[in-house]
């Protein structure tokens, strides 16, 4: 029999339920698929590449037939035409309650502040193209089928069978959103083991091989959304990153929050301990600095949703004198 640590127990038997459930009839509990929309703003490139097809030497497409002058001479500024969009769709099946330790079955507001980030950063810059992404703590794998549009590679790691069979269902539901030179993997990835894995000889459909440790070693870019709401967990994840981290100088990590507030008998008062404690590690001793991003400066591209004032977004690195 698996031995359960403190937190599994505690969490067995309570009930969540996330307010983001698309469509759901009312008084359903089991699996459902949401389709969240977004809307990309296409770059002046593909602007040009529809225009003119294949052949740039076009005429339609010269920049003599852009440039006109009227009759004194004067130059005729051209208007700048309606922004075009494209519009994806991301299908995600999810549960529409869950107990504490399986809340990675549903999809929380972070999770959809943060695939508004990654949306921004692709329809800006090239930031994420051909990266080495890993996601923590996915739970759907929303935001890391998001970035397998531009990432070399992104592995989507949770734990917990059920979690990760229902993630694999939603990567293979969106494949067709994927970069067609992307490596997209689901695996396991419990906080609260060792790591790098001890074991690679594992047939687990899960299981990790040495070479893609070496790969998530290297990565350029961590993601993590909604895992701040235990300390223990908050530890463990943190024990994780350190580790991970420490491996490549230049590794980023992009982690949403939302705060949220309980009555403590301690304090007499409303607090967020959770978000206390998760601010704790940004302290020189830890080894994580940060910044938090400012959210009215990101526009929402998943439209399915509404924001709130307790979500946070915080881009963190870390920096330690040996690791």
């Amino acid at each position: 029999m698996e031995k359960r640590n403190s937190v599994d127990i505690a969490m067995e038997d309570s009930k969540v339920m996330s307010e983001v459930h698309l469509g759901c009839p009312p008084n359903f509990s089991g699996p459902y698929v949401s389709r969240f929309t977004f809307h990309l703003p296409l770059p002046e490139d593909e602007h040009l590449q529809k225009r003119c097809g294949d052949d740039p030497e076009n005429e339609s497409c010269s920049f003599q037939k852009i440039v006109k002058v009227d009759e004194d001479g004067d130059l005729i500024v051209a208007r700048r035409t309606k922004q075009s969009y494209y519009t994806g769709v991301v299908s995600i099946q999810h549960n529409i309650t869950s107990s504490i330790s399986r809340v990675g079955l549903q999809v929380w507001k972070a999770e959809l502040i943060l695939a508004d980030y990654v949306l921004h950063k692709m329809s800006l810059s090239t930031a994420f193209n051909n990266v080495v992404a890993v996601e923590l703590g996915a739970g759907t794998g929303l935001v890391g089928i998001l970035i397998a549009r531009v990432a070399k590679a992104i592995f989507i790691t949770d734990h917990g069978v059920e979690i990760l069979d229902n993630c694999a269902r939603n990567v293979y539901f969106n494949s067709g959103l994927f970069g067609s030179e992307c490596s997209v993997k689901v695996r396991e990835l419990d906080w609260q083991k060792p790591w790098p894995p001890m074991d690679f000889n594992s047939t687990g459909r899960y299981s990790w091989t040495s070479t893609e440790v070496e790969e998530v070693n290297g990565a350029s870019v961590l993601l993590a959304a909604d895992v701040i709401y235990s300390d223990e967990l908050t530890d463990a994840l943190f024990s994780v990153l350190q580790k991970m981290m420490c491996q490549h100088s230049e590794k980023v990590l992009y982690l949403a929050l939302e705060k949220r507030y309980n009555f403590s008998l301690d304090d007499l008062d409303v607090v967020a301990n959770g978000y206390s404690h998760f601010l704790s590690y940004m302290t020189d001793s830890k080894g994580f600095t940060g910044k938090c991003i400012n959210l009215s400066e990101i526009p929402q591209y998943v439209r399915e949703y509404q924001r709130g004032n307790d979500v946070e977004l915080w881009e963190m690195k870390y920096v330690a004198p040996k690791c």
